[in-house]
């Protein structure tokens, strides 16, 4: 066991498996990222053909479809291969579902900046970028604090700026595609870039993440007993997540693009 100075006193290093079945979690996440960012790209061509109350709700659509499917979906997905050799992992179900309305709210808000804003120069590109960066970035560590282990919890700092830097690369990156992107192919092409910068944040975040065995000072220890388990409340989730992607893909081969 590994042991480190910590508040002053030595406390060990309990070892965490990010992926715990192999590469299984890393590329459903990836492709579940991607399905939501091809998604939602393709619902802001069909939001460039309508204006006022139409465009809103396609706006809104998309920011559900890379909210909620291609950046929270693949965070849990990921979630499902983070294993502690021994424990129990519950989540807290309430903040795990601020969480994802979270990632919604803040994509959405990028998005109307955007696709609202009277200019298309860098500025509101910028802005939205960075909202939406910092809101998947929030996503991410709301939904690490989510996590209820009889452990403690810490980050390394740099790697957690790294890994913020990461997620409002991937939200520019998102809104750029959103404004240029027209075919399907160039669309899906967006979508295979922003699936890796999406699950780059991931695992940057959790890369920046340490567990340590003990309950003294300001790392209070969350109950292990309380919440809810992943096959109880993420896989479902997920699972209802998966069946609106599939009625949005319906939906959008049904609907006019610009």
């Amino acid at each position: 066991m590994v042991w480190i100075t910590l508040g002053g006193a030595f406390v060990p290093v309990v070892h965490v498996q990010n992926f715990a079945y192999g590469l299984l979690n890393p590329v459903l996440g990836y492709l579940m990222s991607c399905l939501g960012a091809f998604i939602g790209l393709r619902c802001l061509t069909r939001a460039r053909a309508y204006t006022g109350r139409t465009k809103a709700l396609w706006l809104s659509m998309a920011a559900i479809a890379i909210g909620a499917t291609g950046i929270w979906a693949m965070h849990f997905i990921g979630m499902l291969g983070f294993t502690i050799p021994g424990e129990t992992i519950r989540y807290n179900v309430l903040l795990t579902i601020i969480s994802m309305l979270v990632a919604v709210a803040v994509v959405a808000i990028g998005l109307f900046v955007v696709g609202y804003s009277r200019s298309q120069g860098l500025a509101p590109l910028l802005t939205g970028g960075v909202i939406v960066g910092l809101g998947v970035a929030s996503m991410h560590y709301l939904g690490m604090e989510a996590l209820e282990i009889p452990d403690m919890m810490n980050y390394n700092v740099l790697v957690v700026v790294a890994s913020v830097i990461i997620a409002i690369a991937a939200g520019t990156a998102a809104l750029y595609a959103g404004l240029k992107v027209r075919g399907i192919g160039a669309t899906l092409g967006a979508s295979l870039l922003m699936g890796v910068a999406v699950s780059g944040m991931h695992y940057t975040g959790m890369a920046a993440m340490r567990v340590f065995a003990t309950s003294a000072g300001v790392y209070a220890a969350n109950s292990a007993d309380t919440g809810a388990t992943a096959s109880s409340f993420l896989i479902p989730l997920v699972l209802g997540i998966s069946v609106f992607t599939f009625l949005a893909t319906i939906v959008i081969m049904l609907a006019p693009s610009e």
